[in-house]
């Protein structure tokens, strides 16, 4: 038995995960009634991932500020450029092979029991006032805006805290950055039971008649993630980027397919800008502000779900209108987090700029929803490898700009 887990442990994370994957597969298609007990091990794994995540951010980022040496450059900067230029091209992308592929839908019914937010202004209040959240309440919620102001706040105070202060505070992080390691190990299980969960309780067969918009949908992220991506990689680092783009997509993005939230895949992300080399003090917080606002899957979900609704109901569409769409998209992507529902809640608001009645687009979030078994999947394994790519790629370029080699082997 010892043997045995001597040779488990020397595989690979994401060759494990693979293995749990496919056992998954197998136990759901050939014997569900059996299979079914194991989802609890997916439920498991992400309700940890979720419980430790919040405290991970708050103590890794106060001790990342509190010890932070004055004339330390971080790249935030940048990282924030990426984030926003990123989640602009993505909606903009979505625009364009929405207008090549139009979609139109059979609308489904009404999602009356949602509220959708009534405009930008009120997702924009929503996030300013998670800023200011009581910060238990921010712990509690996972409220990662709210988390990150208070962390940076303490941060900033506690900079001229004697050093036994700032040792406690950093052993704490470390204890617990060490705790999100003993979780991420279950992963292969984890992701075993979710797979069963997806398989047995969802199926594939209501997926088919939304065939051509999951395709819509999901070219444009796969657009984003292996074209857009790369050349923006390639224009920071002036390397080949695909070494890094695959690192991310297959180390951060498999997990956050199966777990299918931005906030549990914090501490994979984490995890990984740890192995890749990269500065703590400026990932502790770029990681967990990227899960808020670093949303190219969402922008692509709203742009593509919106003009379907546009094309169904016959509305006539100019170029300016859309790359406005493509704007709207990115503002409401980026809001996306300080709103129950995530992107799809927010569909209605772009549907707006159309003059398309609520009713109608609400209808539309109902669509959302039945093909969210997939899309909801791919829309976050895209925002969250995207969070490590981008805090890589300043990183890098930093490191380019200083005359000083990038090792790309670490990417690889």
């Amino acid at each position: 038995m010892k043997s045995i887990w001597k040779k488990w442990s020397q595989i690979s994370l994401v060759k494990q995960i693979l293995i749990g994957l496919i056992i998954g597969v197998i136990l759901a298609v050939a014997i569900p009634t059996v299979a079914k007990p194991f989802v609890i091990l997916g439920s498991l794994f992400v309700g940890a991932l979720k419980a430790i995540a919040p405290i991970l951010v708050l103590f890794l980022v106060m001790s990342a500020i509190a010890q932070h040496k004055s004339g330390h450059k971080t790249n935030m900067k940048s990282i924030l450029v990426l984030y926003l230029l990123g989640t602009f091209l993505a909606g903009l992308v979505a625009v364009i092979v929405s207008f090549i592929f139009p979609v139109s839908l059979t609308l489904a019914e009404n999602s009356e029991d949602l509220a959708a937010p009534g405009g930008v202004v009120e997702v924009l209040k929503t996030l300013l006032l998670n800023i200011v959240d009581n910060p238990v309440k921010a712990v509690y919620n996972a409220n990662y805006i709210g988390i990150l102001a208070w962390a940076i706040l303490l941060g900033v105070a506690l900079k001229n805290a004697p050093d036994t202060t700032k040792t406690m505070i950093s052993n704490v992080s470390d204890a617990v950055a060490k705790m999100v390691t003993w979780v991420i190990k279950f992963a292969p299980l984890g992701i075993m039971g979710l797979v069963i969960e997806s398989i047995t309780t969802n199926g594939l067969e209501s997926l088919l008649s939304y065939g051509k918009l999951l395709a819509v949908l999901l070219g444009c992220m796969l657009i984003v993630a292996v074209v857009i991506n790369p050349i923006i990689v390639y224009i920071g680092i002036r390397q080949n980027p695909y070494p890094l783009v695959f690192k991310c997509l297959k180390e951060s993005g498999i997990t956050a397919f199966f777990t299918r939230s931005s906030a549990a895949n914090i501490p994979v992300n984490m995890r990984l800008c740890e192995k890749l080399g990269l500065d703590k003090d400026t990932y502790s917080v770029s990681i967990p502000l990227g899960a808020t606002i670093n949303m190219a899957g969402a922008a692509v979900t709203i742009s593509v779900l919106t003009l379907a609704a546009v094309h169904t109901l016959g509305i006539h569409v100019d170029i300016p209108t859309a790359i406005i769409l493509s704007v709207l998209a990115a503002v409401c992507a980026c809001g996306a987090s300080g709103v129950a529902g995530g992107s799809l809640l927010l569909i209605p608001l772009a549907c707006s700029l159309f003059g398309i009645p609520n009713d109608v687009a609400m209808t539309v979030v109902g669509v959302g929803f039945i093909v969210g078994v997939l899309q909801d999947s791919c829309e976050t394994a895209l925002n969250s490898s995207t969070d490590v790519l981008f805090t890589a790629t300043a990183e890098y370029r930093q490191r380019r700009k200083e005359g000083k080699s990038i090792n790309m082997k670490q990417a690889s």
